[in-house]
């Protein structure tokens, strides 16, 4: 089965009649859809709301944007100072977007969502760029086929659809499932690459709950219906954290199932998750402690945080851990930064520290 035609077949036909199949209910802010024209609304295929995330002044990428819905939706949280980009590979979803760009920059009081045509797991190359280099330039032959593979890298290189670190909250509903299992990595790397350090992921999608067997990643109906590509529910965490990710979690999760397959659960989630910041360690140190209700947890860097123990960390280590990705896990207590804490410990059964600071910290 070929992947990507599937998905493209499937979502061609979405374009043109409603196909309720490929969504799940969702609760949307109806004040953000008001302005919205009903064709749009029809024709979105969705299982979250990542606009939920959006900020003031945020430049949001949409992976996966199909008939723009979302990304109207976010343009009008960003407001005036922000930007909306939508990437979809589907030709007819993306004129669906673009019908209303016009109107609704006005109604929006400015032209703030672009749309590109592009593979979200390869957010440097821009489609409609390439073809118009393959309209001058046909490839025929081996040189031709070369040549194109070096425009390729020139392109990605030099004019990337996408470029590093340019995006502040990167959003998708319901989509990175239909990319195929062996280019999942590169997408997620992909969403780190493009994410300015301090950056936020917000991903509505589709999990399951036991690995998909090989006989349904084979049936087209349901690799294009948002079941056999989903990712396993541990899966889908373990594959940011390993990408470096920061603060992956499920901030919602249906107890629901949305479809039950072969007894798989298939349910909607909606996963979190920020891209550290490097290079700002200082020698200011501020204070902070975990709340609970655990007796102590274990960040992604390996440190290991008691509850109630008041500790003393680099300023970028509590700017990291007091973000709201982290929700009201730990205490922000730097205005008692005068008082010595404890570094954090992996040895959980001492309540303190050593009497001189140790790697920033110090003991109460």
């Amino acid at each position: 089965m070929n992947v990507e035609d599937s998905v493209l077949e499937r979502y061609t036909q979405g374009a043109q009649e409603r196909e309720e199949a490929l969504c799940c209910p969702v609760d949307y802010d109806s004040s953000l859809l008001a302005m919205l024209p009903q064709e749009i609304i029809e024709r979105d295929y969705g299982c979250g709301d990542p606009s939920r995330y959006v900020r003031e002044g945020d430049v949001v990428l949409d992976l996966g944007s199909g008939g723009g819905k979302i990304c109207y939706m976010a343009a009008q949280l960003v407001g005036k100072n922000g930007q909306v980009i939508g990437v979809d590979m589907n030709d007819d979803m993306l004129a669906l977007a673009r019908r209303h760009q016009s109107d609704m920059a006005v109604r929006l009081g400015s032209d703030r969502v672009t749309f590109h045509k592009g593979n979200i797991q390869d957010l440097a190359l821009d489609i409609d760029a390439l073809a118009q280099y393959l309209a001058t330039h046909p490839a025929s032959s081996h040189a031709d086929y070369l040549a194109l593979k070096q425009w390729e890298h020139r392109q990605r290189r030099e004019q990337p659809m996408i470029a590093d670190a340019s995006v502040d909250l990167v959003i998708s509903n319901c989509v990175l499932n239909l990319v195929a299992d062996h280019e999942k990595q590169q997408l997620v790397q992909e969403i780190f690459r493009v994410l300015k350090p301090g950056g936020r992921v917000a991903i509505s999608d589709i999990v399951s709950d036991h690995p998909v067997n090989a006989e349904m990643k084979q049936d087209k109906e349901l690799w294009s219906g948002c079941i056999s590509g989903a990712f396993q529910e541990r899966e889908f965490l373990e594959t940011f954290a390993a990408a470096s990710f920061d603060a992956v979690c499920y901030d919602k999760w249906d107890a629901q199932p949305w479809r039950v397959i072969n007894d798989i659960e298939f349910r909607s989630v909606t996963l979190t998750a920020v891209r550290p910041e490097q290079g700002k360690e200082t020698a200011h140190t501020k204070s902070l402690m975990y709340r609970g209700p655990f007796a102590a947890v274990i960040d992604e860097a390996g440190d290991t945080w008691q509850r109630g123990q008041r500790v003393t960390v680099s300023a970028s280590t509590h700017e990291r851990l007091t973000q709201p990705g982290y929700g009201d896990a730990f205490i922000n207590l730097s205005p008692g930064d005068s008082e010595a804490c404890c570094p954090p410990s992996s040895d959980t059964s001492q309540a303190c520290c050593t009497p001189e600071p140790v790697n920033g910290g110090g003991c109460c």
